[in-house]
């Protein structure tokens, strides 16, 4: 394992990763959004001649990664684990600084990205095919499983580390190289994943990170034909026209996209407890996660009980900048990622009170261009197809609503075009285990928020949240990025 040293200077300043070289004039701000103009990284924007470059050194190098035996290949996921680990400070305040989370939550999500490649990097020592039996006599069966070669990966801002991390593990352990494009408010993460892998020996070639617009880079990877297939985490239209590009060409595509995930509270659930689970899953990460709860439906025998707490819950969630412990050491909400997201969220409130919504806690006439801090906002009065209850508004917003009995919320829950996450409050073991049943979501939370995700089981969702072929985490990653082979051996 090599070491390289580090300038605070090199710190803020992302490059593209070709072939083991940092490249590319960086040529890019990006502000800390809760700290107004102050510089919080600098990246390079990559054009279609750095996608071709990157693949082609990928391609070049990923025959021998993938002929290096699989635990030596775990070997190297886990050291880079263990530097993530040692450099989680400085990594987990870059992260707040060009994302916005508190410390608390970034230091959380680069322990992940450790933890992820720690565990996939153990998998190089466990078994991926089987042996079975042949109806033929003096015949074995065995079957094998090979990487797809050249993979591309598209990752979000939202988690800038671990959701890198938690694709490139499971491509690179299955002996495929990699080309990603991180999400452009937020490249210092991931280079801190790419430093991470080269420094703990990664060869040149097999993991190589191009920045810039989606239109560009993103464009250029799916439609090089050289990428067998391509990984996406972001919005359901981007996605969807994404699906379109590899479908064309019969490659391989994996995508997680929107979500507008729901909790049914029943009259039996504790309301405190309920609107502590709603508001982990609703405000907590500033909602900025595809997983938050942003719609509620409550029996009438819980709602007014149910809105005290949560209205309360909301109030205990203080914004402030992530990294002033002295000021905002309490602060449980970090800044909103962006203007065009604050604008965003400030917009859907208004618009669903100027519709006759019910504003119990929240504002929404804050100036976006100061410190990007937007209060919890709990919402009710709405009708059932309201924009505010349909539509992803990606942001700590809730919208709360009643429902006369267990079947309709049922059906309230499963009446959106996403399928996520679902969740029910609930005391009846048989309630939970029926709502387990029929809700139409990928991901079910009993008494527990819908945001929140063991890295050791599958991960996706239905509908439009996801394409519902392939799983992410878990041993169930390693299915994207890998063929089947069956072999027959006679003797």
């Amino acid at each position: 394992m090599t070491s390289t040293a580090i300038t605070a200077a090199e710190l803020l300043t992302a490059r593209h990763l070709i072939n083991g070289e940092w490249l590319g004039e960086a040529d890019t701000e990006r502000l800390n959004p809760a700290r107004p103009g102050e510089l919080a990284a600098l990246s390079p924007s990559g054009t279609a001649a750095d996608v071709d470059a990157a693949i082609t050194a990928a391609a070049a190098a990923q025959p021998g990664w993938a002929a290096l035996p699989a635990p030596s290949r775990g070997a190297i996921l886990i050291a880079a684990g263990n530097l993530l680990i040692e450099r989680q400070t400085a990594i987990a305040e870059d992260l707040v600084r060009e994302e916005g989370k508190t410390l608390a939550e970034a230091k959380g999500e680069v322990k992940r990205a450790s933890d992820v490649l720690r565990f996939f990097g153990s998998l190089g020592w466990a078994a991926t095919g089987e042996v079975l039996p042949s109806g033929l006599p003096d015949t074995t069966i065995t079957t094998r499983r090979e990487p797809l070669g050249v993979v591309g990966l598209i990752t979000p801002w939202n988690f800038p580390i671990a959701i890198p991390a938690w694709k490139t593990a499971p491509a690179l352990i299955s002996g495929n190289a990699v080309v990603i494009k991180p999400a452009e408010l937020t490249p210092l993460s991931a280079t801190h994943l790419a430093r991470a892998l080269q420094d703990a020996g990664l060869p040149a070639g097999v993991f190589n990170v191009v920045h810039g617009k989606g239109r560009v880079v993103g464009d250029a990877l799916a439609r090089d034909p050289r990428i067998a297939g391509l990984s996406f985490t972001g919005s359901t239209n981007v996605g969807l026209g994404l699906q379109e590009i590899l479908n064309g060409r019969r490659a391989r595509v994996q995508l997680e996209m929107g979500g507008k995930n729901g909790v049914l509270v029943l009259d039996d659930a504790d309301p405190r407890k309920a609107a502590q689970v709603v508001a982990v899953g609703a405000f907590g990460l500033t909602g900025q996660a595809c997983t938050a709860t942003s719609r509620v439906y409550v029996t009438p025998g819980i709602r007014a009980a149910f809105l005290e707490a949560l209205t309360a819950e909301a109030a205990a969630y203080s914004t402030g900048d992530g990294l002033d412990i002295v000021n905002s050491g309490e602060a449980r909400m970090g800044a909103v990622v962006s203007r065009q997201q604050f604008e965003q969220d400030q917009a859907a409130v208004r618009s669903a009170v100027e519709r006759g919504a019910t504003l119990l806690h929240g504002e929404y006439d804050g100036d976006p261009s100061g410190a990007l801090f937007f209060p919890a906002a709990v919402l009710t009065d709405l009708p059932f197809d309201d924009a505010a209850v349909t539509e992803e508004i990606f942001g700590p917003v809730v919208a709360v609503l009643e429902v006369p009995d267990y079947e309709a919320g049922l059906a309230a829950i499963n009446d959106s075009r996403y399928g996520l996450t679902a969740g029910i409050c609930t005391d009846s073991l048989a309630r939970a285990t029926d709502f387990a049943a029929r809700a139409q979501a990928g991901v079910i939370k009993v008494n527990r928020p819908t945001a929140g995700l063991d890295l050791n089981v599958p991960f996706g969702g239905v509908k439009d949240s996801s394409t519902n072929t392939f799983r992410e985490q878990g041993r169930s990653a390693l299915d994207f990025f890998t063929w089947g082979k069956t072999v027959y051996t006679g003797v």
